[in-house]
């Protein structure tokens, strides 16, 4: 099997806090697999590791959501990648409000939306989710210079990968 790493490697995409909300158990991850995937129409696809709390429940979710961060929202970077759901309530730790579907919405976020699940396809050890969105917030310009791969090197996985 060929290594990515010397590809993969050079890339700082921008990194997401995705919510999610199914059976009234809430629970978000810090997710650095997300991207566009179409634009007519539109989708965005999500890949949340098997391992991790958050995808048990959006394994069970018809919506999640999905929220960029600003460069320097360290704090919520490290609750929400470094913290496991399954010790720490994250929400009681971050002002949010019911979206959508009663998804958790981050209020720091500059940036979120919610999509609907249209598909799930499983990966390797991450479960893509192909999301439709049905509502988008925006509080910021294209100029906001957003949290980065680079920015989250040092937090260790609150749910490392077995």
């Amino acid at each position: 099997m060929t290594d990515l790493d010397p590809f993969t490697d050079l890339l700082d995409y921008p990194m997401y806090v995705v919510t999610a909300q199914a059976d009234g158990e809430m629970a978000g991850c810090l997710v650095g697999f997300a991207s566009q995937c179409s634009i007519r129409p539109a989708r965005f696809m999500v890949w949340l590791s098997k391992a991790n709390r958050t995808y048990h429940v959006a394994e069970r979710a018809d919506r999640l959501a999905v929220h960029l961060l600003r460069h320097g929202q360290d704090r919520l970077a490290r609750l929400f990648g470094g913290e496991t759901g399954d010790d720490t309530d994250k929400f009681t730790q971050v002002p949010w409000h019911a979206g959508l579907g009663g998804l958790p919405v981050l209020n720091e976020a500059p940036a979120w939306f919610v999509g609907r699940v249209e598909n799930r396809i499983d990966g390797g050890d991450h479960v893509g989710f192909l999301l439709a969105p049905e509502t988008t917030e925006s509080f910021t310009d294209s100029r906001t210079p957003l949290l980065t791969l680079s920015d989250t090197h040092d937090i260790a996985p609150g749910h490392p990968a077995n």
